[in-house]
């Protein structure tokens, strides 16, 4: 975002700005305006040039201005102490199927893991979440998906039951409970590829 006038901040912003000696003079010739309705919130914006430039007036550097997304909220069961998120898509539960839930905290007790460790996070009740935006606010050395419908959109394609590692994160794409729960072969390679996670 480029501003021209420096006064401009203050219609754009309600956070305490810092600027330039030069700017502020432009600054305090611009009136007051009236009071208005609240503005609504806007991104965070830092300025990074709080200093007064040395060089000639006729050169003064435009101010920098940084510009940071928020990041978005979830709702997951744990709290992912060991950044390790396991994926899920279930339409008619919250994070997991009871049931489910008891078989994957036994398979994490068998790898040294508490329900705290890991972050259960259900994609079917945030359709549209990018892996990106996960990453963002998981922070994951590891991550499980089970089943194909938890694959969030923009992530790459990978292959079932081949884990991949990539800056520094390690994804495990497997079967889904309800494709193992009724298959001793389909439970034998998930424990085997779990076990290496």
């Amino acid at each position: 975002m480029k501003v021209e006038n420096p006064a401009a901040f203050r219609f754009l912003l309600e956070d305490e700005l810092y600027l330039l000696n030069a700017d502020k003079m432009l600054y305090d010739k611009v009136a007051e305006p009236e009071p208005t309705a609240a503005v609504p919130s806007s991104p965070v914006i830092e300025h990074t040039n709080p200093e007064p430039a040395t060089s000639s007036p006729s050169l003064t550097p435009e101010p920098q201005v940084i510009i940071k997304t928020q990041v978005a909220e979830f709702k997951y069961l744990g709290k992912n102490l060991k950044s390790f998120l396991v994926l899920t898509y279930y339409n008619a539960d919250e994070f997991i199927k009871p049931e489910h839930l008891t078989a994957l905290e036994n398979i994490l007790k068998r790898k040294e893991l508490g329900p705290d460790d890991v972050a259960i996070f259900n994609l079917a009740n945030y359709s549209e979440t990018k892996f990106s935006q996960l990453k963002s606010f998981f922070k994951p050395v590891k991550v499980l998906v089970l089943g194909g419908d938890a694959l969030p959109q923009d992530i790459k394609v990978l292959k079932p039951n081949k884990p991949v590692t990539s800056n520094g994160i390690t994804v495990l794409y497997t079967f889904s409970f309800d494709e193992m729960m009724d298959n001793v072969d389909h439970k034998k390679t998930f424990w085997e590829l779990v076990k290496t996670l």
